[in-house]
This record gives C-alpha cells, structure tokens and sequence, in this order.
C-alpha cells in the first residue's frame, strides 16, 4: 500500500480506537467526561511517550522531540464538552467524526487515493469521500445512542452527514494548522445550530411563499452577480459563490438582511478600488486587478449565510440576526480598516508589540484604518436597524463585536498568518466567524440583563 506505512496503520488503530470511548459518554455525564479527558491530555502529554508511545509517532514528529497531533486530539475532546456539555449528542458525533472520518480518510487516502484535490495535492478525492463516509455513519449512530428517543433517524442522519460534508471539506483545506482543533471544533458549532433547527424545516418549506420567495432571491442574485462581474469586482468563480451566498441570505433574512450584504459588497468593492494604482505601485494593492475569487466570498460570507438560514429556521431569529451582522460588520470593518490604513495610514503598529512597522503588514494597524472600520461598521449595523433585524441598542453590539473581531483578526495575521498557518481566505473566515460569535453571544446576555432582543 503506497504511502502507507506500518507506524502510520497504528497510529490511525489508536486513533479510531480511542473513537470508541465516545459510546461511554451517554453514561459519564459532562463532569465525569471532562475529567477523563483531562486526563487523557495529562496521559498523551506525560505518560504515553515513556511507554512506547513514540512508536505513534511520524518522522516528522520523531525528528521534533514530540507529536502536537497527538495530544490534540484529548484537548479537541475537552474544549467540545466544555463548549457543548449540555448536548452531548453533538460531542459523541463530532467524536466520530474526529476518529473515524478523520482515520479512515488517511487509510484510504494514502493507500488507494491516486487522484488529489486540485486545491490541495496533499490529499485526494477517495480520501475525502472515506472521511464523509465513515465520519457521517458514525456520527449517526454516536448522536442517536448518546441520545436515545430525543430525535428521529432521519433528522439525525441529514444532520450528520451535513456536518461531516463539511468538516471534510474543512479537513481538505492547505492550512497550516493542525486538523485535530479546527476541525472538530467548527463542525461542532455547525452540528449544535443544526441541532437548534429540530421541528423548523417543515413549516419554512410550507410556508406559502416560499416558492416566491425563491424567485426572487434567484432574480436579484442574478442580477447582482452579473453587475459585479460586469464593474470588474468579481472573476467568474466569484460571480457564482457570491451568488450562492446572496441566495442563502434572501431565503433566511429576506430583503433586510440583503441590504446588509450588498451594503458590506458596495463598500468592500468602493474601498479595494479606492486609489488602486497607489497602492499596486506600492505592491500593497489586491491582486486580480481587485477582482474578488470563490474562495474571498465563501471565507467572508458563509457565516454570515448560515447565520441568515439559521435565523430562518430556529427558535431563535434575533440572536442569529445579529450573528449575521456581526460577521458582515466585522467583514467590513477589515476590509475598510485595511484598505484606508494602507492608503493614507500615517502611522502604523503591529498589534501585538505596538512597534511600528511599514504599511501592509500583516497584523498591522493605523488609527486611520480602525476609525474607518468602526464607521463602516456602523452603516451595517444601521441598516439592520433600519430593516427591523434589531434594535439600537442591537447595533452596538453589533459594532462592539465588529471592533473586537477586527482586532483578533490582526492578531492572528500578526502571529499565525505570519508564520504560513493561515492563509488570508482563513483568517477572513476566522474573523467573521469571531464577529458573529461575539454578536451573538453579547446579544444573549444583554438580552437576559436588560431586554435586548
């Protein structure tokens, strides 16, 4: 079997292995997982080395004195049970997914994947489908044994499959980041909103203007993307993913919600063209001519998009609206941020020192850049204002999280970005991920202290 060694079969039999335990969680409760897998992080970090151990290791690995890998995988356990203890159901699948999707994917990847991904040489289809396979099955079965009689097996299947879908296509991503935290930790939060939506397809399909309201939002993306590439914003594939994101947001927030997005679209684009051959003579312009890709809208507007399909089909539309705009106003603010701070930035500092250093480095930021952030920021949250989403008091924390997630977005290009562990599509995501998360959760608890939303 080509690429796959003896050492690497053992590693992945542990790994899956290790997969097995998630069947105990029905029994162990939150407090007593959490402290098994604390200790499983003590075991890989102190013990599981001395005791042959190392024998799990890769080449790589042997060469470095130690397995990051290895040990985070407990830690991954750990942090979901800590952010999901009240649905174990979604750890013991995503558990699943992390052992055997993962595991089987590079049996079946090293062995028989001949054919690679275009986006990543490193790994090949039949590899993908073995991780969406196997990770999707056993999902299944751990979410419905975790939680016996709580959902139907085809709500947990559909369910399921949709998160293990997508953490294969996170897990096929050329990042520089170790898979055993990113992954499972975002298909956790995709599976736990996924979860939310028990009981609400039926009555979205039903509702009898459904189908008019697909006409519609087919109509005005057509019309939109076909405007952006026409002005010279979009390349082809953007043209086509900014039309599935645009889609998604007219089905969950209607009209409202799309002015936000086109909002986010007109700025973005205005700003990137803003003194372009300025900055192209300072090589610190947009390549493409500014022209935006797929993977720019899908890194920048698929939180946003899940956020306006979950405000749609959840019990819970305020706090998903303002996760969605969180992630456009963060979105936003980075673009504005970015583009007037390397335009007419007169002093700029790398965020995580306070040193100055030249324009356009990454995780640097102006005064100019960040006043400018907050005030495009603002227009996003006023227009949700504006369309009824939320209140005033709603859009400042909008803007709050906005300014927040800008700030970890130059900390992480600071730091990782920096180093080559992600590339600028990742940390985009990773921003608008924060901005959303931070909305919403701000949303919450000033929802439960003075009546929000």
């Amino acid at each position: 079997m080509a690429g796959l060694t003896g050492r690497e079969i053992l590693r992945k039999v542990v790994h899956m292995g290790f997969g097995a335990v998630a069947f105990a969680l029905r029994y162990l409760g939150p407090w007593w997982s959490m402290v098994c897998a604390g200790g499983a992080v003590l075991f890989n970090l102190l013990i599981l080395p001395r005791i042959g151990g190392r024998q799990l290791w890769r080449e790589s690995e042997t060469k470095r004195g130690s397995s990051l890998g290895i040990l985070l995988y407990p830690v991954s356990i750990l942090l979901l049970l800590l952010a999901f203890h009240r649905r174990l159901e979604v750890v013991a699948a995503i558990w699943g997914i992390l052992a055997f999707g993962d595991g089987m994917a590079s049996i079946v990847g090293m062995s028989l994947g001949s054919r690679k991904l275009p986006w990543n040489p490193d790994k090949s289809w039949l590899g993908s489908l073995a991780f969406f396979l196997f990770g999707s099955v056993t999902a299944t079965i751990l979410f419905q044994w975790t939680a016996p009689g709580v959902y139907t097996l085809a709500f947990a299947a559909t369910v399921c499959g949709v998160t293990a879908a997508f953490a294969a296509l996170l897990e096929s991503m050329p990042q520089g980041l170790d898979d055993n935290i990113g992954v499972p930790l975002l298909a956790g939060l995709l599976l736990f909103c996924l979860v939310l939506t028990q009981g609400h397809w039926l009555s979205w399909f039903s509702d009898p203007f459904f189908g008019r309201t697909v006409a519609v939002a087919v109509a005005v993306n057509l019309v939109l993307a076909g405007t952006a590439f026409a002005l010279r914003g979009v390349d082809v594939s953007g043209m086509v993913g900014g039309f599935f994101i645009g889609f998604l947001v007219w089905m969950g927030l209607g009209g409202a919600g799309f002015s936000l997005l086109l909002a986010f679209f007109v700025l973005g684009t205005g700003l990137t063209k803003l003194g372009y051959r300025r900055k192209a003579e300072q090589h610190l312009a947009q390549e493409k001519g500014g022209r935006r890709g797929a993977r720019h809208a899908f890194a920048n507007g698929a939180t946003a998009a899940g956020c306006a399909i979950f405000a749609a089909t959840t019990s819970q539309p305020e706090v998903f609206a303002l996760g969605f705009a969180g992630a456009l106003a963060t979105a936003v603010a980075d673009t504005a941020g970015s583009e007037v701070g390397q335009l007419w930035g007169r002093r700029t500092f790398l965020v995580t020192t306070l040193r100055p250093v030249p324009r356009g480095t990454q995780g640097a930021v102006s005064l100019e850049g960040t006043v400018a952030g907050i005030l495009a920021s603002l227009v996003v949250a006023g227009l949700g204002v504006a369309g009824g989403l939320f209140g005033p008091l709603g859009a400042a924390v909008v803007v709050v999280a906005a300014f927040f997630g800008t700030l970890l977005e130059s900390v992480v290009g600071a730091t990782l970005e920096r180093h080559g562990l992600l590339d600028n599509e990742g940390v985009n995501f990773l921003n608008t991920l924060m901005g959303a998360l931070l909305a919403a959760g701000l949303g919450v608890v000033a929802a439960g202290l003075i009546g929000l939303v």
